[in-house]
């Protein structure tokens, strides 16, 4: 949905440090997170992430990246509440999809996101939305990205956050 862009991009903007927690996770690892997902297992990875995104919350005046899975954990959603507000960045399948195949370094073979292999990785999409919308809908915020560029969806959430600030 372009969480790493749009977060990345709000942050430059405003002079605040930004996480990328999937980054941070491979950074640290020395590894990706495909890998760690095939020789660890999701449960590892979500151990993975659930400490980086209490790291990264920790931090005063952030913008943190999660990953889309992350606010499943009832643990992870209360670290992120009690740290500053939640946004949702939705699109379609179709736009998740053609968004993964044309980031950098995709290749026929390579595998971005562990939870889409597969030979329909937009059904595979659809799946794993509908699992996760009630998650989703705890965000305080939710900004539908289809259409939108990631100059677009960043002035979009920053419209929300000045809104709630005053």
């Amino acid at each position: 949905t372009g969480k790493s862009h749009v977060g990345s991009v709000i942050a430059c903007l405003h002079g605040l440090e930004f996480y990328d927690i999937d980054r941070e996770i491979v950074k640290k690892s020395g590894r990706s997170i495909a890998s760690i997902f095939e020789q660890e297992g999701e449960a590892h990875f979500r151990s993975l992430e659930s400490q980086e995104l209490q790291r990264a919350c920790s931090a005063s005046c952030a913008v943190v990246s999660t990953g889309a899975g992350a606010i499943i954990n009832p643990d992870n959603y209360s670290v992120m509440t009690a740290s500053g507000i939640i946004v949702c960045l939705d699109a379609s399948p179709e736009t998740i999809n053609a968004r993964l195949r044309q980031a950098p370094g995709m290749g026929e073979k390579q595998e971005i996101r562990p939870l889409l292999a597969g030979a329909d990785p937009i059904k595979k999409i659809r799946e794993l939305k509908a699992i996760r919308q009630t998650y989703y809908e705890l965000a305080d915020y939710t900004i539908q990205t289809d259409g939108l560029t990631v100059e677009g969806a960043a002035r979009a959430i920053l419209k929300l956050w000045q809104q709630r600030s005053t």
